[in-house]
């Protein structure tokens, strides 16, 4: 799957060339997306993205709800591209994952502001925590959801570092999601590729 620095409507894939790509490059996609994926704990999953993982997602919504309509592939380009970074950021999809539903209810209720807990630090940084949900408000007084969109705007100083080779620690600070760990280095690696 080819990048182009944006994604428009014009350089995605017709359904049909993009059930060919799918079928011939399945594997290729899912180790893109699982370099890119980290787990806090048990149950907090974060996935970073890139063009190449929207561009995925956005040819896979097109193909499950056969989307051929140019009004509504710029309906799902208008979804998806705001999760494409933009060379002084990281941007991820949080996923917040209990299989029992129970379990999932009180979970999400303990987990109230959990999204804007998350952190990255280096070891000459402060923590800097994630700019969450920017499109609309994912939790309410009851709980909060099992998906958040979270930005974290990167300075010009952790830029720097990161390029450097810096160690970069993600993290969660929430009274009831304590948990941090360093980025693989090739998951670092990818998310290096991000940063202009």
């Amino acid at each position: 799957m080819k990048t182009h620095g944006h994604i428009s409507a014009e350089n995605l894939m017709t359904l049909e060339a993009y059930a060919k790509y799918r079928r011939e490059h399945h594997g290729d996609i899912m180790r893109v997306r699982q370099m890119r994926s980290v787990s806090l704990g048990e149950h907090m999953h974060v996935q970073f993205e890139s063009e190449y993982t929207i561009r995925y997602q956005i040819q896979e919504m097109l193909r499950i709800e056969r989307i051929f309509e140019e009004k509504e592939i710029q309906a799902e380009i208008d979804a998806y591209a705001p999760l494409v970074p933009e060379g002084s950021n990281w941007k991820a999809t949080v996923l917040l994952q209990y299989p029992d539903p129970q379990v999932r209810r009180a979970q999400l209720a303990r987990l109230i502001g959990v999204e804007d807990r998350l952190f990255i630090q280096t070891p000459a940084s402060q923590r800097l925590y994630a700019i969450a949900d920017e499109d609309l408000a994912r939790e309410n007084l009851e709980k909060t959801s099992a998906v958040h969109f979270v930005r974290f705007e990167l300075s010009q100083e952790m830029v720097a570092d990161v390029k450097a080779g810096a160690r970069v620690t993600l993290g969660c600070d929430h009274a009831h999601c304590v948990q941090s760990v360093e980025l693989a280095p090739h998951v670092l690696s990818s998310l290096v590729q991000d940063l202009h």
